[in-house]
């Protein structure tokens, strides 16, 4: 009797320690089906560019390099990098004593020529009314003459040298010439620098363009006046862009010609420094253009071949359009830059399923 209770015990125990089990796990599924899988992606046309659409930077077509006409200790620095600034505005401002005593050397050399200007002149006039009276010889009267006509000249060279002295004093001051935004400035209060070298960098912001970088087996392929779409990795939207300028040469280093290409109506959100993509094939917002994916993210149960796109937290099937295959890699045309495409596991999601981004978890 005694042996048959304690197994009657032992297997409640048991039992209740399976279906605890059972409990626990289910628990762990539960949990685990509720939290969304996570995918692998990218985005199209942002890290990776395909023929015809190029990566580049939004420039201001006008880049001026402001410097001083002259040499000299800069006494106060009124801008940073990244002020806007109006035609005439005060940047810097240099040490002006040796210009202000050039400039007092020429006002004291004016006056000095022309006190001789005025003895010459008076000189002149007394032997002409003599030599009108027959009193002195023309040999005379010409050699005041040639007097009057030195000191004249001379009078006007120290009007001349007076001026370019006034000049130096005027450049002791640095103005901007239109109005923009200082992109960088490279001297500072108390720093000595010379005429012609660079303090800082002005951006006029009315005319805004993207400048790309082709490479040389494609640059023929571009000319002046064709028509692009300009999309930007900072906010969604396009906007319509013409080719200004093609470079006429390489750059030594990278071998690529510089191309710009300016945007007759930028968006309101367009600002310096921010990353366009430039595509040369169509003006639909980049659907059309020819996009490289891997090959993994392609999906296919029937003819039409479509890729995962990720919105709003959500996987949605695409329509693509194969263009060619390369050895792990597919060029697509259909997707507009920026769609998130998922490149891993695609045959196991479903429609408008949720999903966590790798980098993004």
């Amino acid at each position: 009797m005694k042996k048959r209770a304690e197994n009657k015990v032992l297997r409640a125990a048991m039992a209740a320690l399976f279906a605890l089990t059972m409990l626990a796990g289910c628990g762990a599924e539960k949990e685990q089906a509720a939290k969304a899988p996570v995918v692998k992606t990218i985005r199209a046309g942002a890290s990776q560019q395909s023929e015809g659409t190029y990566s580049g930077t939004v420039k201001g077509r006008y880049e001026t390099n402001l410097s001083f006409q002259t040499g000299g200790q800069i006494l106060s620095r009124n801008v940073d990098a990244g002020s806007r600034v109006e035609p005439g505005q005060t940047l810097m401002v240099i040490d002006a004593r040796d210009a202000v005593q050039q400039a007092n050397a020429g006002d004291a050399q004016v006056a000095q020529a022309k006190a001789q200007l005025n003895l010459a002149q008076t000189n002149l006039a007394r032997y002409t009314e003599l030599y009108r009276q027959d009193v002195v010889p023309q040999a005379t009267l010409d050699q005041y003459q040639t007097n009057y006509d030195a000191a004249f000249a001379s009078y006007q060279a120290a009007l001349s040298q007076a001026a370019q002295g006034h000049n130096v004093l005027s450049y002791t001051n640095l103005t901007a010439g239109a109005a923009g935004v200082i992109s960088s400035v490279s001297a500072e209060e108390g720093q000595v620098v010379a005429a012609g070298q660079t303090v800082a960098v002005l951006v006029q912001t009315d005319e805004l363009e993207v400048e790309i970088a082709v490479p040389e087996d494609r640059v023929a392929s571009l000319q002046p006046g064709m028509e692009a779409q300009v999309t930007f990795w900072a906010f969604k939207g396009s906007a319509k862009g013409v080719v200004r300028e093609i470079s006429p040469m390489a750059d030594s280093a990278s071998r690529t010609y510089k191309v710009r290409v300016s945007v007759p109506e930028p968006p309101q959100a367009m600002q310096l420094g921010m990353t366009a993509s430039v595509s040369f094939a169509g003006a639909d917002g980049g659907q059309g253009t020819a996009m490289e994916l891997p090959l993994s993210a392609i999906y296919q149960t029937g003819d039409q071949p479509q890729v995962w796109v990720v919105e709003d937290g959500a996987v949605h099937l695409k329509d693509i359009k194969v263009k060619s295959f390369g050895k792990s890699t597919v060029q697509v045309e259909g997707l507009s830059a920026g769609d998130i495409v998922v490149t891993a596991g695609v045959h196991k999601l479903r429609e408008g399923q949720e999903v966590r981004r790798e980098d993004n978890q």
